[in-house]
């Protein structure tokens, strides 16, 4: 794909920039842009409000990755094991659960007084866990629902996505910080917004590509359908003997080999579709899952277990509380994800392993600093979480445009919906990581005569 040129060289005009961007976005489908930009929206900005209203739901004196974790490992879960079985549901009973797991889950962590005793906060962890099964359910699913639906499905999946993170953090700093609204009516407000997935998917998504392969599609795999029905045909017909020839008892006997024999194919089958997905698993994990697991492994610790430690002295700072240290960093680092997760038709990465790496290098610079204090100053900080969510955002897109770009077709639905167990597998792993760091580095603080980190 040709490159815009630079302002101000000669060849760069407006009418050229108008000619290149309408270039980019021919053949794109603004019904199927709108429906996968707000499944991408709503399927995530409950997570991300979740994680962003972390302190406000456990209190100072409770490590942040205990939310983390309750937000990510029913995610995870969900992610490891449903890709194998999630294909007998169809998408649109698929989104009525999704829907009602969403809402009853923040249902019952806003409506739970806002105590942080431990009693209270596990019934708050179990509204996070109905919401995060939704979440990791979702995610997989509407990835391999723009199998069905091209490029531009899994652009707009990936740009909803980082508006989620921007609208998700942005609106819950501004609905506490800056309106003073309670934490618990936020929560309350936000949970009637998956209600927006239904209008999305009924409404506003072009059904024609989804009922189309209704009729034929049965599984991950294509099939060859008149292999299968010649299989099934022949476990219907034991001999050549016509049935009416038998006896009543031998006829009897016949119907029930003859089911035992379908039973059997039909389980045959489905251990061999079951074989087929463990290979292509393993297929995916160098080139496609293990550097999108490093990178939210990184980002993820840096999020939850040093971000609340990345704390200024307020006469230096623009706030008046440290509450809002961890929300505003929260909200810089969705405004890297938004950018670079909406960039794919305009700038792509192949190689993925190099901003994995750099995302690591963010983790080593940001604990470093919450140790030894060398940062001059909180926007310095700012522009580096700015930079991490930079490339979080381009490994998510980027990952699963080249599975698009480079997986067979026939593997291809599998593939997108599998490969996001990565995302959550490294989230959950940061959560373990983070809570014994967050803790560490406010005690090394706290030794260091900064005690900042206790006080809320």
């Amino acid at each position: 794909m040709p490159l815009l040129p630079m302002p101000g060289s000669p060849a760069a005009s407006w009418g050229l920039y108008r000619a290149r961007l309408k270039a980019l976005f021919h053949g794109a489908d603004p019904r199927v842009c709108a429906a996968f930009w707000l499944f991408g929206l709503i399927n995530n900005v409950l997570y991300v409000i979740i994680l962003s209203s972390a302190l406000d739901l456990v209190g100072p004196d409770v490590p942040k990755g205990v939310v983390l974790l309750a937000d990510v490992i029913p995610s995870f879960l969900v992610k490891l094991c449903a890709p194998y079985f999630i294909h007998k549901i169809p998408y649109k009973i698929r989104i009525l659960i999704f829907v009602a797991l969403s809402v009853c889950g923040m249902l019952v962590i806003a409506l739970t007084p806002p105590l942080q005793d431990s009693k209270t906060i596990g019934i708050k962890m179990c509204g996070v866990i109905l919401a995060s099964m939704s979440s990791g359910g979702g995610e997989l699913s509407f990835l391999s629902l723009t199998h069905y639906y091209g490029h531009f499905a899994l652009a707009s999946w990936g740009s909803g996505t980082g508006g989620a993170g921007l609208i998700g953090a942005g609106a819950y700093a501004i609905a506490t910080t800056t309106l003073r609204i309670t934490p618990r009516t936020s929560l309350l407000a936000f949970s009637f917004l998956p209600v927006v997935m239904l209008v999305s998917f009924f409404i506003v998504l072009p059904q024609g590509p989804l009922l189309a392969s209704s009729g034929r599609h049965v599984g991950y795999e294509v099939l060859d359908e008149d292999e299968q029905q010649r299989l099934v045909e022949d476990s219907l017909e034991p001999d050549s003997t016509p049935q009416e020839d038998h006896g009543g008892l031998l006829s009897s006997s016949i119907h029930s080999a003859s089911f035992k024999s379908v039973t059997s194919t039909k389980t045959a089958q489905a251990r061999r579709n079951f074989k087929a997905n463990l290979k292509r698993s393993r297929g995916l994990f160098f080139p496609y899952m293990l550097p999108l697991l490093l990178v939210y492994i990184a980002e993820y610790t840096i999020n939850q277990g040093v971000a609340p430690t990345l704390l200024f002295p307020l006469a230096s700072s623009p706030f008046d509380k440290y509450r809002s240290f961890y929300s505003t960093y929260n909200a810089v680092y969705q405004v890297g994800v938004f950018i670079s997760r909406s960039s794919t038709p305009f700038f792509r990465i192949h190689h993925l392993y190099l901003p994995s790496f750099l995302q690591v290098a963010n983790l080593l610079l940001l604990t470093l600093h919450a140790m030894f204090d060398f940062i001059p100053h909180f926007y310095v900080v700012c522009i580096v979480i700015f930079w991490e969510g930079l490339l979080g955002g381009l490994v998510y897109v980027s990952t699963f445009a080249e599975i698009t770009d480079n997986v067979p077709k026939e593997d291809r639905e599998f593939s997108l919906g599998a490969t996001s167990v990565s995302d959550s597998g490294g989230v959950c792993i940061a959560g373990f990581i983070s809570m014994a760091v967050e803790v560490w580095l406010c005690k090394w603080q706290v030794g260091h005569g900064r005690n900042y980190c206790k006080i809320r």
